[in-house]
C-alpha cells in the first residue's frame, strides 16, 4: 500500500496572519534546506574551503568540523546530494530540512530581545556579522547566527518549534514584535 504524505511546517496553525510588519520582526521560513556537514578526521581544512567557495549556500559554524548549511537557492531534497558531490571523502553530509526550523529576528531591538534569553555577548564587536554559534534560547538548543547589524536566523529542532516562538515572544514583550511566516 502507497501512502501519500504531505509536507507541514511545525508552526501551522499555531501563527496568523499578520496586517502590519512591525519594526521588530521574526519570520518564520517555510521551505529553507537545511544540511548538517561533519568534516572527516583531519580534513576540517578541505571541507571549510569547500563551502566558502559556493554562493549557493550559508554554511554556519557549528562546532570543530562541523557546520550547518543553509540553502534558499536548493531544494531540501537536492542540497544534501550537491553537498555530497563538492565535498566528496572530506566530510559527511546529513539533510536536516525537514527536522529542523528556521527563524529571522530583525529589526533594531532584535539584539536586546534575543539578549533576555541567550547567554552570549551579541554587541556586533563581539558577534559580528557571519558569526554563529550554538546557544541555548531560554530552555531551547538553536544555532544562532548573525546575518546583518540587526538580523539574526535561528536554527532549532523541529520538536522545539512552538516553544521558541513562545519564549522569543515573551523575552520581546517590552518590544513591538510581529510574528509571520516569511515570504521568501
Amino acid at each position: 500500500m502507497a501512502y501519500e504524505y504531505q509536507a507541514v511546517h511545525a508552526l501551522d496553525g499555531t501563527i496568523g496572519a499578520i496586517s502590519t510588519r512591525r519594526a521588530n520582526h521574526l519570520a518564520v521560513h517555510r521551505t529553507t534546506a537545511v544540511a548538517a556537514v561533519l568534516a572527516m578526521p583531519g580534513h576540517d581544512a578541505e571541507a571549510a574551503e569547500t563551502l566558502s567557495a559556493s554562493g549557493e549556500f550559508e554554511a554556519r559554524f557549528a562546532g570543530p568540523g562541523e557546520w550547518l548549511v543553509l540553502s534558499g537557492v536548493h531544494a531540501p531534497e537536492t542540497l544534501a546530494a550537491e553537498l555530497s558531490l563538492r565535498l566528496g571523502d572530506h566530510a559527511h553530509v546529513v539533510d536536516q530540512s525537514h527536522g529542523r526550523i528556521v527563524l529571522t529576528l530583525s529589526g533594531p531591538d532584535a539584539a536586546r530581545i534575543l539578549a533576555n534569553g541567550v547567554g552570549i555577548d551579541l554587541h556586533a564587536e563581539a558577534f559580528p556579522a557571519g558569526r554563529a554559534a550554538n546557544v541555548l534560547c531560554n530552555h531551547v538548543s538553536v544555532n544562532l547566527a548573525r546575518t546583518g547589524e540587526a538580523r539574526f536566523d535561528l536554527v532549532a529542532a523541529r520538536s522545539f518549534a512552538e516553544a521558541l516562538v513562545k519564549d522569543l515572544k515573551i523575552m520581546a514583550r517590552s518590544h513591538d514584535l510581529s510574528v509571520d511566516f516569511a515570504t521568501r
